[in-house]
């Protein structure tokens, strides 16, 4: 009733709107949906897209998906047309948890399947196993990587992505440690020199994500916002997703690796009704 009313006759309730829908869950928000169809007859999604715009309406809408189908959305984007946005696949299937992934690419099917899409899921691997390894295999992990790239002259690429790949987070962060010790050189110093393009980008983002998902994230926002013109999609796409997952883990994370919090970025960085939805997703300032 209450999104019913904000958007009825004429001009349109922005802050109902969003007070209402950022703070509630997503499960809460798909059972409003539900509910505002039996009581008005009506698509919620649609009147909320006839009544919003620009970047607020993204933002919104996004909100109203549930994870699975956003994520799945986002991927389509990405793939469809003449170039694929490389960025957007590697920062959902390197991040996600492998049940995630799997219901990802469970859904993505009943639509189309993408050669593109099988590739990056084979070299992410998504049924990386839970469990930790035996001291013997972190061991013969941190040699075949050695080999794979510092110790030779062009890299076997097959080897950094068979075991960044397969690896649960647990297992990869012992391996780069031992790494250190071994190479005297950080996993992602390696991945920078010995790989390129698309490949060293997804590569990095699985050793990041291993190392902290949130920490991940909060760079991803952090390269967002920083510089001329922001990138929405990316700033959207990442609020909307991790705002029930680990939001106040990105903001203390945004706030130790630059020094300044999340919130006061994004407030620097937008405006209007867009700039107060996501500053509520944010939750708090960590000045």
């Amino acid at each position: 009733e209450t999104l019913y009313k904000a958007m009825k006759g004429l001009g349109t309730d922005e802050d109902s709107i969003m007070n209402l829908l950022t703070s509630r869950s997503n499960d809460q928000r798909q059972k409003i949906k539900a509910a505002y169809k039996t009581l008005h007859g009506k698509d919620l999604v649609s009147d909320l897209k006839g009544e919003l715009g620009g970047k607020f309406e993204s933002l919104i809408v996004g909100l109203m998906a549930p994870p699975i189908l956003y994520d799945v959305t986002s991927l389509r984007h990405a793939i469809k047309g003449a170039g694929t946005d490389e960025k957007v696949l590697v920062e959902i299937l390197s991040s996600r948890t492998p049940q995630q992934i799997k219901d990802i690419i469970a859904a993505y099917r009943q639509g189309n399947t993408h050669p593109h899409l099988q590739i990056t899921q084979n070299i992410i691997a998504a049924y990386r196993q839970g469990n930790t390894h035996p001291h013997l295999q972190i061991t013969q992990n941190i040699i075949a990587l050695f080999n794979a790239g510092e110790k030779k002259f062009g890299t076997d690429e097959e080897q950094f992505i068979t075991i960044l790949g397969n690896r649960s987070a647990a297992h990869l962060r012992k391996v780069f440690d031992a790494y250190m010790k071994l190479a005297g050189y950080e996993m992602e110093e390696s991945i920078q020199r010995e790989t390129s393009g698309s490949l060293r980008d997804l590569l990095l983002a699985v050793v990041k994500c291993a190392r902290s998902v949130p920490a991940y994230f909060a760079e991803t926002l952090f390269n967002s916002l920083k510089g001329a013109g922001t990138d929405d999609q990316t700033l959207i796409r990442v609020m909307v997703s991790r705002s029930e997952v680990d939001m106040l883990d990105i903001r203390a994370n945004y706030r130790r690796l630059f020094a300044c919090s999340l919130y006061s970025s994004i407030k620097g960085d937008t405006s209007g009704d867009y700039r107060k939805a996501l500053l509520l997703l944010c939750g708090g300032d960590d000045a």
